[in-house]
Formats: C-alpha cells, sequence, structure tokens
C-alpha cells in the first residue's frame, strides 16, 4: 500500500509497506519506506547523503530509466528512505 501526504507547497511525503524484495526480515522499523521528493537535485543529493551517513545504500541516488533522479538507503535507526527528484516530484 502506498500513501502520499503534501505538508508543503513544493513537497509529498510518500510511504509504501516493505514488499517482498527485501532481504531483511520485517520488524518495526523496517518494515516501511518513507520517500522524499526533493526541490532539486542538490537538495536529493544533501538528504540522501545525511540519511545513509551511518547507515546503508540500498541503490545510490542516481538518473533512473523513468526520468527521475532516485535513490534507497536505510539510516542509522533501521529506517528506508526512498529519495527522488524530477518531474512527477514536483507535482
Amino acid at each position: 500500500m502506498h500513501i502520499a501526504l503534501p505538508p508543503g507547497k513544493y513537497s509529498v511525503l510518500m510511504g509504501s509497506d516493505a514488499g517482498r524484495h527485501r532481504d531483511a526480515k520485517n520488524i518495526v522499523g523496517n518494515n516501511i519506506s518513507i520517500s522524499v521528493s526533493a526541490e532539486s537535485k542538490e537538495r536529493a543529493d544533501k538528504v540522501f547523503g545525511k540519511l545513509s551517513e551511518n547507515g546503508a545504500v540500498a541503490m545510490p541516488i542516481q538518473e533512473m530509466f523513468w526520468d527521475e533522479y532516485f535513490g534507497m538507503c536505510t539510516d542509522q535507526f533501521g529506517i528506508n528512505w526512498m529519495i527522488s527528484y524530477g518531474e512527477s516530484s514536483e507535482s
């Protein structure tokens, strides 16, 4: 399942439950992913860097085939994050 909450004019906070693609056993904290849409590539890089610090990078942030700048990481507390920037992130 997915959820989208627009907390501000230029951002949407999105979440999804964990799918079977995760190797780790689901526990409280890693059983969801939080998606953040950044207002620029530079901001996406900064947010991704801070969240992945002392955590783990699941997918490096990079240009993706669906025309998004996107990456996935797990922070030091075990929370999964998806960071994106692009046309579909700006709506």
